[in-house]
Protein backbone atom coordinates (compact mmCIF):
# COMPACT_ATOMS: atom_id res chain seq x y z
CA UNK A 1 0.00 0.00 0.00
CA UNK A 2 1.24 3.36 -1.02
CA UNK A 3 -0.73 6.53 -0.34
CA UNK A 4 -0.71 9.32 -2.18
CA UNK A 5 -3.26 11.30 -0.11
CA UNK A 6 -5.22 11.53 3.91
CA UNK A 7 -7.22 13.49 4.39
CA UNK A 8 -9.48 15.46 7.48
CA UNK A 9 -12.79 16.39 6.85
CA UNK A 10 -14.48 19.60 8.77
CA UNK A 11 -17.98 18.45 7.83
CA UNK A 12 -19.65 14.91 6.71
CA UNK A 13 -20.89 15.73 3.13
CA UNK A 14 -17.72 17.67 2.48
CA UNK A 15 -15.71 14.20 3.44
CA UNK A 16 -17.84 12.17 0.87
CA UNK A 17 -16.96 15.07 -1.81
CA UNK A 18 -13.28 14.41 -1.60
CA UNK A 19 -14.17 10.88 -1.38
CA UNK A 20 -15.63 10.63 -4.95
CA UNK A 21 -13.24 13.46 -6.36
CA UNK A 22 -10.48 10.83 -6.00
CA UNK A 23 -12.28 8.05 -6.62
CA UNK A 24 -13.31 8.76 -10.46
CA UNK A 25 -10.26 9.91 -10.44
CA UNK A 26 -9.29 5.79 -10.21
CA UNK A 27 -7.47 6.32 -6.52
CA UNK A 28 -9.45 4.09 -4.66
CA UNK A 29 -10.26 6.27 -1.40
CA UNK A 30 -12.04 5.45 2.00
CA UNK A 31 -13.76 7.16 4.15
CA UNK A 32 -13.83 6.38 8.01
CA UNK A 33 -15.59 7.60 10.71
CA UNK A 34 -12.94 7.33 13.39
CA UNK A 35 -9.29 7.22 13.27
CA UNK A 36 -8.07 3.65 10.99
CA UNK A 37 -5.52 1.61 12.21
CA UNK A 38 -2.49 0.61 10.17
CA UNK A 39 -4.27 -2.82 9.89
CA UNK A 40 -7.81 -1.50 8.74
CA UNK A 41 -5.46 0.38 6.24
CA UNK A 42 -3.71 -2.64 5.13
CA UNK A 43 -6.42 -4.83 4.60
CA UNK A 44 -7.96 -2.70 1.61
CA UNK A 45 -6.80 -3.83 -1.31
CA UNK A 46 -5.16 -1.21 -3.69
CA UNK A 47 -5.90 1.53 -1.44
CA UNK A 48 -4.05 4.98 -2.30
CA UNK A 49 -6.05 7.22 -0.47
CA UNK A 50 -7.75 7.36 2.93
CA UNK A 51 -10.15 10.37 4.99
CA UNK A 52 -11.21 10.85 8.50
CA UNK A 53 -14.86 11.94 8.39
CA UNK A 54 -14.98 14.61 11.74
CA UNK A 55 -17.22 17.96 12.31
CA UNK A 56 -15.00 20.69 13.39
CA UNK A 57 -16.83 23.07 11.25
CA UNK A 58 -19.29 23.48 13.79
CA UNK A 59 -16.89 23.83 17.04
CA UNK A 60 -15.59 26.48 18.80
CA UNK A 61 -12.02 27.23 18.75
CA UNK A 62 -11.21 25.32 21.96
CA UNK A 63 -13.31 22.68 20.85
CA UNK A 64 -11.28 22.27 17.65
CA UNK A 65 -8.18 22.13 19.51
CA UNK A 66 -8.87 19.34 21.69
CA UNK A 67 -10.95 17.44 18.53
CA UNK A 68 -9.02 18.49 15.51
CA UNK A 69 -5.42 18.50 17.08
CA UNK A 70 -5.13 14.82 17.94
CA UNK A 71 -6.83 13.60 14.59
CA UNK A 72 -4.27 15.78 12.59
CA UNK A 73 -1.24 14.42 14.27
CA UNK A 74 -2.22 11.02 13.42
CA UNK A 75 -2.95 11.72 10.15
CA UNK A 76 0.55 13.03 10.31
CA UNK A 77 2.19 9.28 11.05
CA UNK A 78 0.14 7.53 8.19
CA UNK A 79 3.06 7.72 5.48
CA UNK A 80 1.31 10.03 2.97
CA UNK A 81 2.65 12.75 1.68
CA UNK A 82 0.34 15.11 1.80
CA UNK A 83 -2.70 15.51 4.68
CA UNK A 84 -5.53 17.90 3.61
CA UNK A 85 -7.55 19.69 5.53
CA UNK A 86 -11.15 19.88 3.90
CA UNK A 87 -13.57 22.79 3.86
CA UNK A 88 -16.57 23.57 2.42
CA UNK A 89 -16.42 25.16 -1.01
CA UNK A 90 -18.21 28.32 0.30
CA UNK A 91 -15.55 28.78 3.21
CA UNK A 92 -18.14 28.46 5.49
CA UNK A 93 -16.53 29.69 8.97
CA UNK A 94 -16.65 31.92 11.54
CA UNK A 95 -14.04 33.11 14.56
CA UNK A 96 -16.31 31.67 16.51
CA UNK A 97 -17.60 28.37 14.80
CA UNK A 98 -15.43 26.33 12.39
CA UNK A 99 -12.51 28.73 11.84
CA UNK A 100 -10.53 27.77 9.24
CA UNK A 101 -7.77 30.15 11.07
CA UNK A 102 -7.86 28.45 13.51
CA UNK A 103 -7.34 25.40 11.68
CA UNK A 104 -4.13 26.60 9.85
CA UNK A 105 -2.86 27.50 13.44
CA UNK A 106 -2.99 23.79 14.52
CA UNK A 107 -2.06 22.64 11.08
CA UNK A 108 1.35 24.41 11.02
CA UNK A 109 2.01 23.47 14.34
CA UNK A 110 1.39 19.89 14.30
CA UNK A 111 3.18 19.93 10.56
CA UNK A 112 5.75 22.29 10.84
CA UNK A 113 5.33 25.94 9.96
CA UNK A 114 5.55 25.65 6.39
CA UNK A 115 3.59 28.15 4.30
CA UNK A 116 0.41 26.09 3.71
CA UNK A 117 -1.84 26.41 0.19
CA UNK A 118 -5.13 27.38 0.29
CA UNK A 119 -6.95 25.92 -2.90
CA UNK A 120 -10.97 27.23 -2.21
CA UNK A 121 -12.24 26.91 -5.99
CA UNK A 122 -13.98 24.07 -7.15
CA UNK A 123 -15.11 24.39 -10.95
CA UNK A 124 -16.96 21.64 -11.15
CA UNK A 125 -19.03 22.60 -8.24
CA UNK A 126 -19.66 26.26 -9.58
CA UNK A 127 -17.41 27.64 -7.16
CA UNK A 128 -14.54 30.15 -8.30
CA UNK A 129 -11.76 32.68 -6.88
CA UNK A 130 -10.77 35.68 -8.32
CA UNK A 131 -8.05 37.86 -6.51
CA UNK A 132 -9.11 36.74 -3.50
CA UNK A 133 -12.82 36.84 -3.64
CA UNK A 134 -14.84 34.37 -3.66
CA UNK A 135 -18.27 33.36 -5.84
CA UNK A 136 -20.50 30.22 -5.76
CA UNK A 137 -23.54 29.12 -7.89
CA UNK A 138 -26.20 28.08 -5.88
CA UNK A 139 -27.44 25.16 -6.10
CA UNK A 140 -25.80 23.64 -10.20
CA UNK A 141 -28.19 26.06 -12.39
CA UNK A 142 -27.51 29.63 -11.21
CA UNK A 143 -25.11 32.43 -12.23
CA UNK A 144 -22.41 32.89 -9.59
CA UNK A 145 -22.89 34.74 -7.09
CA UNK A 146 -20.25 37.03 -4.92
CA UNK A 147 -20.44 35.30 -1.37
CA UNK A 148 -21.37 38.05 0.49
CA UNK A 149 -24.34 38.34 -1.53
CA UNK A 150 -24.82 34.50 -2.52
CA UNK A 151 -28.82 33.79 -1.58
CA UNK A 152 -27.77 31.19 1.00
CA UNK A 153 -24.40 31.70 2.16
CA UNK A 154 -25.40 36.12 3.20
CA UNK A 155 -27.89 34.80 5.59
CA UNK A 156 -26.37 31.35 6.58
CA UNK A 157 -28.30 30.52 9.94
CA UNK A 158 -24.40 29.49 11.61
CA UNK A 159 -21.48 30.92 9.91
CA UNK A 160 -23.16 34.01 7.27
CA UNK A 161 -20.73 35.30 4.72
CA UNK A 162 -20.62 39.01 5.16
CA UNK A 163 -17.17 39.12 3.10
CA UNK A 164 -16.01 37.72 -0.17
CA UNK A 165 -12.49 38.38 -0.05
CA UNK A 166 -11.00 35.11 1.74
CA UNK A 167 -8.35 37.07 3.28
CA UNK A 168 -10.48 39.71 4.99
CA UNK A 169 -12.60 37.52 6.13
CA UNK A 170 -9.37 34.79 7.68
CA UNK A 171 -8.02 38.14 9.02
CA UNK A 172 -11.02 37.51 11.82
CA UNK A 173 -10.05 34.32 12.56
CA UNK A 174 -6.37 34.27 12.83
CA UNK A 175 -3.69 36.61 13.08
CA UNK A 176 -1.20 34.98 10.58
CA UNK A 177 -0.33 36.82 7.36
CA UNK A 178 -2.43 35.43 3.91
CA UNK A 179 -0.89 35.94 0.54
CA UNK A 180 -2.46 35.32 -2.83
CA UNK A 181 -1.50 33.74 -5.81
CA UNK A 182 -3.98 35.50 -8.36
CA UNK A 183 -5.35 34.75 -11.63
CA UNK A 184 -2.20 36.52 -13.34
CA UNK A 185 0.53 34.45 -11.39
CA UNK A 186 -1.00 31.31 -12.27
CA UNK A 187 -1.44 32.50 -16.61
CA UNK A 188 1.60 33.57 -16.60
CA UNK A 189 5.04 31.50 -18.06
CA UNK A 190 6.62 29.25 -15.49
CA UNK A 191 3.84 29.67 -13.12
CA UNK A 192 4.31 26.10 -11.60
CA UNK A 193 8.44 27.36 -10.55
CA UNK A 194 7.11 31.07 -9.63
CA UNK A 195 4.38 29.61 -6.46
CA UNK A 196 6.67 27.00 -5.41
CA UNK A 197 9.23 29.10 -4.90
CA UNK A 198 6.98 31.46 -3.57
CA UNK A 199 5.72 29.22 -1.09
CA UNK A 200 9.52 28.23 -0.64
CA UNK A 201 10.36 31.50 0.42
CA UNK A 202 7.72 32.21 2.68
CA UNK A 203 8.57 29.61 4.67
CA UNK A 204 11.96 30.73 4.84
CA UNK A 205 11.25 33.55 5.88
CA UNK A 206 7.94 32.66 7.74
CA UNK A 207 5.64 34.73 5.93
CA UNK A 208 2.97 34.75 4.87
CA UNK A 209 1.48 31.72 6.62
CA UNK A 210 -0.40 30.19 3.84
CA UNK A 211 -0.87 30.83 -0.05
CA UNK A 212 -4.53 31.29 -1.24
CA UNK A 213 -4.60 30.07 -4.70
CA UNK A 214 -7.06 31.55 -7.27
CA UNK A 215 -9.59 29.26 -9.43
CA UNK A 216 -11.41 30.70 -12.56
CA UNK A 217 -11.54 27.49 -14.51
CA UNK A 218 -10.68 24.04 -15.22
CA UNK A 219 -7.57 25.22 -17.02
CA UNK A 220 -5.99 26.52 -13.56
CA UNK A 221 -6.12 23.30 -11.96
CA UNK A 222 -3.69 21.21 -13.24
CA UNK A 223 -0.89 24.32 -12.70
CA UNK A 224 -1.99 24.23 -9.13
CA UNK A 225 -1.74 20.32 -8.57
CA UNK A 226 1.62 20.08 -10.03
CA UNK A 227 2.58 22.97 -8.03
CA UNK A 228 0.97 21.13 -4.84
CA UNK A 229 2.94 18.34 -5.63
CA UNK A 230 6.62 19.68 -6.46
CA UNK A 231 5.84 21.62 -3.09
CA UNK A 232 5.34 18.90 -1.30
CA UNK A 233 8.02 16.70 -2.52
CA UNK A 234 10.72 19.59 -2.00
CA UNK A 235 9.50 20.43 1.64
CA UNK A 236 9.60 16.38 2.58
CA UNK A 237 13.11 16.35 1.35
CA UNK A 238 14.60 18.24 4.19
CA UNK A 239 11.37 17.25 6.58
CA UNK A 240 9.62 14.11 7.48
CA UNK A 241 6.28 15.63 7.68
CA UNK A 242 3.84 15.62 5.30
CA UNK A 243 2.93 18.83 3.33
CA UNK A 244 -0.02 20.27 5.10
CA UNK A 245 -2.81 22.21 2.69
CA UNK A 246 -6.23 23.38 3.24
CA UNK A 247 -9.13 23.37 0.78
CA UNK A 248 -12.24 22.34 -0.82
CA UNK A 249 -12.18 19.29 -2.81
CA UNK A 250 -10.65 21.51 -5.47
CA UNK A 251 -7.16 20.08 -4.26
CA UNK A 252 -8.10 16.68 -5.30
CA UNK A 253 -9.53 17.83 -8.63
CA UNK A 254 -5.99 19.98 -8.94
CA UNK A 255 -3.60 16.90 -8.05
CA UNK A 256 -5.94 14.82 -10.75
CA UNK A 257 -5.96 17.51 -13.42
CA UNK A 258 -2.08 17.58 -12.77
CA UNK A 259 -1.91 13.20 -12.79
CA UNK A 260 -3.78 13.23 -16.65
CA UNK A 261 -1.63 16.50 -17.88
CA UNK A 262 1.14 14.53 -17.02
CA UNK A 263 0.67 11.23 -17.86
CA UNK A 264 1.16 9.67 -14.35
CA UNK A 265 -2.15 7.90 -14.13
CA UNK A 266 -0.69 4.66 -14.53
CA UNK A 267 2.03 5.35 -11.85
CA UNK A 268 -1.55 6.68 -9.78
CA UNK A 269 -3.22 3.51 -10.34
CA UNK A 270 -0.42 1.02 -9.66
CA UNK A 271 -2.23 -1.73 -7.36
CA UNK A 272 -5.30 -0.49 -7.58
CA UNK A 273 -8.43 -2.63 -7.09
CA UNK A 274 -11.74 -3.06 -9.23
CA UNK A 275 -13.35 -1.03 -7.11
CA UNK A 276 -11.94 2.03 -8.42
CA UNK A 277 -12.67 2.85 -12.16
CA UNK A 278 -11.07 6.27 -14.55
CA UNK A 279 -14.37 5.82 -15.47
CA UNK A 280 -17.48 7.02 -13.50
CA UNK A 281 -19.87 3.76 -12.67
CA UNK A 282 -23.77 4.10 -13.78
CA UNK A 283 -26.01 5.12 -10.96
CA UNK A 284 -28.64 2.67 -11.27
CA UNK A 285 -32.25 2.67 -10.04
CA UNK A 286 -33.22 1.13 -6.55
CA UNK A 287 -37.00 -0.44 -5.78
CA UNK A 288 -37.72 1.82 -2.65
CA UNK A 289 -36.10 5.33 -1.31
CA UNK A 290 -35.98 6.52 1.83
CA UNK A 291 -34.99 10.21 2.12
CA UNK A 292 -34.49 12.09 5.86
CA UNK A 293 -33.33 15.71 5.39
CA UNK A 294 -32.75 18.06 8.05
CA UNK A 295 -31.67 21.07 5.92
CA UNK A 296 -32.83 24.41 5.46
CA UNK A 297 -31.25 25.53 2.21
CA UNK A 298 -33.38 27.15 -0.22
CA UNK A 299 -32.17 24.49 -2.94
CA UNK A 300 -33.10 22.08 -0.52
CA UNK A 301 -36.43 22.90 -0.27
CA UNK A 302 -36.72 22.69 -3.99
CA UNK A 303 -35.40 19.44 -4.32
CA UNK A 304 -37.68 18.35 -1.54
CA UNK A 305 -41.11 20.17 -2.96
CA UNK A 306 -39.46 17.89 -6.86
CA UNK A 307 -39.57 14.52 -4.77
CA UNK A 308 -43.29 15.24 -3.83
CA UNK A 309 -44.13 16.34 -7.58
CA UNK A 310 -42.43 12.79 -8.50
CA UNK A 311 -44.35 11.07 -6.15
CA UNK A 312 -42.72 11.03 -3.25
CA UNK A 313 -45.10 10.44 0.25
CA UNK A 314 -44.08 13.71 2.72
CA UNK A 315 -43.63 12.92 6.41
CA UNK A 316 -43.44 16.35 8.35
CA UNK A 317 -40.91 16.25 10.92
CA UNK A 318 -41.33 18.48 14.25
CA UNK A 319 -37.99 19.27 15.09
CA UNK A 320 -39.47 21.22 18.19
CA UNK A 321 -40.79 18.38 19.61
CA UNK A 322 -37.77 16.37 18.74
CA UNK A 323 -35.25 18.34 20.69
CA UNK A 324 -37.81 18.92 23.88
CA UNK A 325 -36.88 15.96 26.19
CA UNK A 326 -40.83 15.57 27.42
CA UNK A 327 -41.98 14.97 23.64
CA UNK A 328 -38.83 13.82 22.20
CA UNK A 329 -39.49 9.65 22.49
CA UNK A 330 -43.06 10.26 21.21
CA UNK A 331 -42.20 12.36 18.54
CA UNK A 332 -39.17 10.10 17.51
CA UNK A 333 -42.05 6.73 17.28
CA UNK A 334 -44.64 8.48 15.80
CA UNK A 335 -42.70 9.84 12.64
CA UNK A 336 -41.03 6.20 12.85
CA UNK A 337 -44.41 4.82 12.60
CA UNK A 338 -45.71 6.92 9.64
CA UNK A 339 -42.18 6.17 7.82
CA UNK A 340 -42.66 1.80 8.24
CA UNK A 341 -46.17 1.71 7.39
CA UNK A 342 -45.60 4.47 4.03
CA UNK A 343 -42.99 1.79 3.06
CA UNK A 344 -44.53 -1.34 3.73
CA UNK A 345 -47.54 -0.13 1.55
CA UNK A 346 -44.56 0.41 -1.09
CA UNK A 347 -44.20 4.24 -1.02
CA UNK A 348 -40.91 6.23 -1.39
CA UNK A 349 -41.13 8.30 1.63
CA UNK A 350 -39.29 12.14 2.13
CA UNK A 351 -39.33 13.01 5.83
CA UNK A 352 -38.17 16.50 6.50
CA UNK A 353 -37.57 18.85 9.16
CA UNK A 354 -37.79 21.82 7.14
CA UNK A 355 -38.55 23.39 3.74
CA UNK A 356 -36.01 25.98 3.52
CA UNK A 357 -34.75 29.21 5.55
CA UNK A 358 -38.78 30.89 5.62
CA UNK A 359 -40.19 27.25 7.10
CA UNK A 360 -42.24 28.37 10.26
CA UNK A 361 -40.59 25.51 12.15
CA UNK A 362 -37.17 26.99 12.56
CA UNK A 363 -38.38 30.09 14.93
CA UNK A 364 -40.36 27.18 16.88
CA UNK A 365 -37.10 25.53 17.28
CA UNK A 366 -35.29 28.47 18.49
CA UNK A 367 -38.52 29.32 21.04
CA UNK A 368 -37.37 25.42 21.86
CA UNK A 369 -34.11 25.66 22.40
CA UNK A 370 -34.55 29.16 24.19
CA UNK A 371 -36.92 27.67 26.85
CA UNK A 372 -34.38 24.46 27.31
CA UNK A 373 -31.90 27.54 28.78
CA UNK A 374 -30.06 27.67 25.14
CA UNK A 375 -28.21 31.20 24.49
CA UNK A 376 -27.98 32.19 20.87
CA UNK A 377 -24.46 31.49 20.68
CA UNK A 378 -25.10 27.81 21.81
CA UNK A 379 -27.92 27.47 19.18
CA UNK A 380 -25.97 27.75 16.35
CA UNK A 381 -22.99 25.96 17.74
CA UNK A 382 -24.90 23.08 18.95
CA UNK A 383 -28.15 22.73 17.61
CA UNK A 384 -26.82 20.47 15.27
CA UNK A 385 -25.52 18.11 17.83
CA UNK A 386 -29.22 17.83 19.47
CA UNK A 387 -31.22 17.44 16.62
CA UNK A 388 -28.72 15.27 14.32
CA UNK A 389 -28.54 12.02 16.31
CA UNK A 390 -33.01 12.49 16.71
CA UNK A 391 -32.53 12.07 12.61
CA UNK A 392 -30.38 9.15 12.53
CA UNK A 393 -32.18 7.27 15.71
CA UNK A 394 -35.57 7.57 13.15
CA UNK A 395 -33.56 6.05 10.35
CA UNK A 396 -32.06 3.76 11.70
CA UNK A 397 -35.33 2.48 13.83
CA UNK A 398 -36.65 2.83 9.98
CA UNK A 399 -34.19 0.37 8.75
CA UNK A 400 -34.51 -2.13 11.62
CA UNK A 401 -38.17 -2.23 10.95
CA UNK A 402 -38.03 -2.30 7.07
CA UNK A 403 -34.98 -3.35 5.68
CA UNK A 404 -34.19 -0.83 2.40
CA UNK A 405 -31.01 -0.97 -0.07
CA UNK A 406 -30.97 2.34 -0.38
CA UNK A 407 -31.38 5.43 1.21
CA UNK A 408 -30.21 9.21 1.42
CA UNK A 409 -29.34 12.14 4.03
CA UNK A 410 -29.69 15.23 3.12
CA UNK A 411 -27.71 18.17 5.69
CA UNK A 412 -24.09 18.64 5.73
CA UNK A 413 -24.13 18.59 9.50
CA UNK A 414 -27.07 16.34 9.66
CA UNK A 415 -24.88 13.55 7.97
CA UNK A 416 -22.46 13.47 10.25
CA UNK A 417 -24.46 12.64 12.89
CA UNK A 418 -26.64 10.53 11.49
CA UNK A 419 -23.96 8.23 10.34
CA UNK A 420 -22.21 8.09 13.44
CA UNK A 421 -25.47 7.29 14.90
CA UNK A 422 -26.22 4.22 12.50
CA UNK A 423 -22.44 3.07 13.58
CA UNK A 424 -20.71 3.15 10.24
CA UNK A 425 -17.67 2.02 10.16
CA UNK A 426 -16.66 3.14 6.50
CA UNK A 427 -17.95 4.38 3.20
CA UNK A 428 -16.72 3.87 -0.21
CA UNK A 429 -18.22 5.60 -3.15
CA UNK A 430 -20.05 3.81 -5.58
CA UNK A 431 -21.94 5.94 -8.22
CA UNK A 432 -22.07 9.89 -8.87
CA UNK A 433 -25.53 11.02 -8.33
CA UNK A 434 -24.78 14.93 -8.29
CA UNK A 435 -21.35 16.33 -7.66
CA UNK A 436 -19.77 16.08 -4.00
CA UNK A 437 -22.55 13.54 -3.39
CA UNK A 438 -21.84 10.39 -4.51
CA UNK A 439 -23.79 7.21 -3.80
CA UNK A 440 -21.70 5.09 -0.85
CA UNK A 441 -21.39 1.54 0.10
CA UNK A 442 -21.46 1.35 3.90
CA UNK A 443 -18.50 -0.62 5.34
CA UNK A 444 -19.28 -2.33 8.80
CA UNK A 445 -19.32 -5.44 10.62
CA UNK A 446 -22.80 -4.63 12.04
CA UNK A 447 -26.62 -5.39 9.92
CA UNK A 448 -26.29 -2.55 8.12
CA UNK A 449 -22.86 -3.70 6.09
CA UNK A 450 -23.41 -2.74 2.32
CA UNK A 451 -26.49 -0.34 2.64
CA UNK A 452 -25.93 1.98 -0.28
CA UNK A 453 -26.32 5.74 1.22
CA UNK A 454 -26.18 9.00 0.02
CA UNK A 455 -25.46 11.93 1.74
CA UNK A 456 -25.68 15.15 0.32
CA UNK A 457 -25.21 19.01 1.50
CA UNK A 458 -28.02 21.12 1.71
CA UNK A 459 -26.51 23.22 -1.79
CA UNK A 460 -25.75 20.24 -3.62
CA UNK A 461 -27.31 19.79 -6.86
CA UNK A 462 -30.19 19.98 -9.28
Amino acid sequence: MTLLLAFYGDDFTGSTDVMEALQWSGVRTVLFLRPPSPEQLAAIEGLRAFGLAGWSRTMSPDEMETELRPALERLADCGAPMVHYKICSTFDSSPRIGSIGKALEIGREVFGHCCVPIVVGAPELGRYQVFGNLFARSGLDTEPFRLDRHPTMKSHPITPMAESDLRAHMSQQTSLDIGLVDVLRLDSEDAVAGIVELAAEATRAGAPAALLMDVLSSRHLATIGESLETFAQTSRRSDSRPMFVIGSSGVEYALAAHWRSSGQMDSVHRNASPASSVSRPRLLGADQLFVITGSCSPVNARQIASAIECGFEEITLSPARLINPVTSENEVARSVDLAVTRLQAGANVIMHSTRGPGDQRIADTTKQFHAMGYSEADIKLKSGRVLGPKLGSILRSVLQRHPLRRVAVAGGDTSGYVARELEIEALEAIAPAAPGSPLCRVISDGPLSGLEILFKGGQVGH
